[in-house]
Parts: C-alpha cells; structure tokens; sequence
C-alpha cells in the first residue's frame, strides 16, 4: 500500500468514525474501553468483542428472544408479536424459512431490476456534473425493494420514512440510562403507523402485518446505514479502481460491508448459564455482541486483494439460527451500488451524522463525480453485473 493509500484510509477511518462518536458516544466509549478483552463483564452486562465468542454466543448460548432491550423484545413489545425476532423453537425455523425463501437467489433476481432502476435515475446527474445526496438514493432504492418484496402499493418514500421512525423510536425507548418522557408511546405509535401503511392493501392478521413492519424496518434501516457509509470509504480511501473491477467487487462489498457493520451491536440476554471467552455467564445477564470489533472493523481497513477470511466477515449477519436471511440481498445490492459509482470515481462534497438514527449512519452525504470520471461515465452507461 503506497503513502497515498495510507493517508486515504486514515481519512477515510476518522470520517466514518464520526458516525460513533457524534450518534452514541457514550455506548461507543464504553465499547472502545473494553475492546482489548474479548469477553468484558460490566456489572450484569457482558461485553464481547472477540470473534470466537460472539460466534459462540449466537449458536450455543440459549438466549431468551423476548426479554426487555433485546430485538426480540422491543418487537414484541412494539407489534403483535409473532416476527422472525422473537419467535422461538418451530415457529422461529418456518418464519425463517419463508423468508429465506424471498430473500434466496431467486427472490434477489426478481426484486434486482426495482433497485437498478432507482440507481440508473438517481445517479443519472453524476454524469453531467452534478452533484448527488446518496442517503435519499439509499432511502428511495431501500423503500422500492421493499415495496417490492411485499407487494404493497405504498410509496417506497413513505415506507423508508416510516421504518426509520419506528426503528428509531424503539432504540431511544431501549437504550440504557435515563429516557424522555413518553419515548415508550412514541414507540408504540411509530410501530403501528407503519404496520398500517404496509397492511393497508394487503390481507393478513396481527402477526403477518409484525412481520412485514419487521421486515421492512430491517431492510431500510441497513441498507440506509450501509450504502452511504460504503461509497464515502471508496471515495476517501481511493477504492474506486476495485469497485468498477467485476473480478474485484465481490471480495469489495464483503469488505466493505465487514467495516461498515451495519449493525454493529446485537443486544442478547442470556437464557441459561454458560461461558464464554473464559467469563461465567449468568442467566438473565445482558449480552453486547459488539459485531464491529469481532470483525476486526476497527482495525483491519477493507482490502478486495487480502480480504478477511470469510468466516470471520460474515460475522456482521450473525451466525448459526441466528445469521441474517438478508446477507445475499444486501450484498447485491451494495455490488450493483458500487458498479454504477465506480465510473464516476465520485468524491464528497458534505456529510451529515444522523444522530437520532437507530443504526450508526449519515443524515446526508452528498458526493460529485470527479472531472476526468464525467466525461468517461457519458460514454459508458451503468451495466451491473448478473445474478
């Protein structure tokens, strides 16, 4: 790696270190505190950094998926129960299954022209020039899929807002230490206004509209968090050349999606006594599985030519009955974000921390085409590569 390389991944890292430090600094302080142990107990809390024990602990620790500041929990608590997050046992399995099924290599297929389409127009302006705010991209283009995927005819603007909102008011309602008055209803409100705007013109009971809500609030608020974050360390590190090489890109986007974390902590409560890293787990103790570090995001800057080993990259969609149905579809679609962004090596221009978000991201991040990348990107027209 040459002094330039260098220089960009130094700036690269403290822009998109800004998304910790100006959204959740404390929980990031204390995270940061403790990353040198890869197991750290914090009173009834244990934290874990390391790779074998995060991995441990989502496939042979019991966990209780419906306790209080758990994803299970704030589900339940904030629908009618019934979602992938909280399920246990059979029910857990099928609804996993049915997902799957959605989200496999067929379901990506069929919902890949929704989203290319919505790159091919937002982007359209990079090439005459103009300036681009790539979070509206990642909303619109997040928003559409889901539209997609569940048939429903509500504007995919209106979907991304709504599942933002709810995800998060529920975080602000869970999160440790003293809490505003009345975030518990404004949980409640912003989970019911989004099951009804997706339920409005589909059939199905209580439980069926909890999963889509789920659903959707998963899929916007990574995809929201994810790509933005993605195209700043390409434009700050210099990645481009990688992105727009078709024999590169895959080994990028697990990189990059390694380093972004999208959800870079999973909140647990243990079901039953166990161990791990050498540290007693007690029931009920609250588990941090802190995904960025067990990943090495914190050190190790994305590299398409010496990648991470995959099973230590693939750690950011969880492991075992607990990984992410959705790992297949985030990847194509931060693939097919690189491929139409790579002709136009674009640079930012301004970026914005959300800090009322649920997941660590920009508010905005607006981005230019470079001078010499307009003029080729005209004669080159966005072709993504294939499932």
């Amino acid at each position: 790696m040459n002094t330039a390389s260098q220089d960009g991944v130094r700036a690269a890292r403290r822009r998109d270190r800004r998304v910790y430090t100006r959204s959740h600094p404390v929980l990031f302080g204390l995270l940061a505190a403790t990353r040198r142990r890869p197991v750290a107990r914090v009173g009834r809390a244990v934290l874990v950094h390391g790779s074998a024990p995060y991995r441990q602990a989502l496939t042979r620790v019991p966990l209780d998926r419906t306790a209080a500041g758990t994803t299970g929990g704030a589900a339940r608590e904030l629908s009618a129960g019934g979602t992938l997050f909280d399920q246990e046992g059979a029910g857990h399995r099928g609804t996993r299954r049915a997902v799957a099924e959605d989200l496999g290599a067929a379901g990506v297929g069929r919902l890949r022209p929704v989203w290319q389409e919505v790159l091919t127009r937002r982007l359209a302006p990079l090439a005459a020039g103009q300036s681009v705010e790539l979070v509206l991209v990642a909303r619109e283009l997040a928003g559409a899929t889901v539209q997609a995927l569940l048939g429903s005819t509500a504007a995919p603007e209106d979907i991304a807002e709504a599942a933002a909102h709810a995800a998060a008011t529920a975080v602000r309602d869970h999160l440790p230490g003293p809490r505003p008055p009345g975030t518990a209803r404004a949980a409640v409100a912003a989970a019911a206004r989004l099951e009804a705007l997706l339920a409005a013109d589909l059939p199905g009971d209580g439980t069926e509209s909890a999963l889509r809500a789920m659903l959707a609030v998963a899929a916007v608020n990574t995809t929201v968090a994810a790509l933005p974050r993605a195209a700043a360390w390409c434009a700050d590190a210099r990645l481009w050349e990688q992105a727009a090489d078709d024999r590169l890109r895959p080994a990028l986007v697990g990189e990059l999606l390694r380093v972004t974390a999208p959800s870079p902590l999973l909140p647990r409560v243990a079901a039953a006594d166990a161990e791990l890293g050498g540290c007693p787990v007690r029931a009920g103790d609250r588990l941090l599985l802190v995904a960025r570090h067990a990943v090495r995001a914190h050190s190790d800057p994305p590299d398409a030519h010496h990648p991470a080993p995959p099973a230590e990259a693939r750690l950011v969609f969880g492991a075992g009955a607990h990984a992410c149905p959705g790992a297949r579809l985030a990847r194509a679609q931060l693939a097919d974000t690189l491929a139409a962004l790579a002709p136009h090596r674009p640079t930012v221009l301004r970026a914005r921390v959300d800090r009322g978000a649920a997941l660590p991201g920009w508010r905005s991040l607006t981005i230019r085409a470079t001078s010499r990348a307009t003029s080729r990107a005209t004669s080159r027209p966005f072709s993504p590569e294939r499932p």
